[in-house]
C-alpha cells in the first residue's frame, strides 16, 4: 500500500492511498475540525467517509505534469509513465496552485 499526505495551503488536509483495490482519499479529522477548512476539488466535497475509485482520482491525475515537463521528469529520474501514484508523489512536492503531496 501506497500512501501520500495532501496538503492544502500547506495545511494536512487528508491522505491519499493506493492498494490492490483502488484508490482512497480521506480527510483527516483535524482538517475537517478547523476554521481554515475547504475541499480538494469540487468533486472531493468535505466529508468524513472515505472517497474510493478503481482509477486514481481525475483531479489528483490532473496534477501530474504532461508534455515536455513529464518527459524531463520520467527521463531525470527514470520514473514510469503508467505508475500514476507513483508519478503524483515524485513530481507534486511543489506543483502549480495551493496542493502539494507528499509520500507518506
Amino acid at each position: 500500500m501506497r500512501k501520500a499526505k495532501i496538503f492544502i495551503d500547506d495545511l494536512l488536509a487528508g491522505i491519499l492511498s493506493e492498494n490492490e483495490e483502488g484508490y482512497f482519499f480521506q480527510y483527516e479529522k483535524t482538517y475537517l475540525d478547523s476554521m481554515v477548512k475547504k475541499p480538494v476539488s469540487l468533486t472531493l466535497p468535505l466529508q468524513k467517509e472515505p472517497f474510493k475509485a478503481e482509477y486514481l482520482f481525475p483531479f489528483f491525475d490532473g496534477l501530474i505534469p504532461e508534455g515536455w515537463l513529464l518527459n524531463i521528469a520520467q527521463k531525470n529520474w527514470k520514473l514510469n509513465p503508467r505508475d500514476r501514484m507513483g508519478l503524483l508523489m515524485d513530481t507534486c512536492k511543489d506543483c502549480i496552485g495551493n496542493i502539494s503531496v507528499t509520500p507518506l
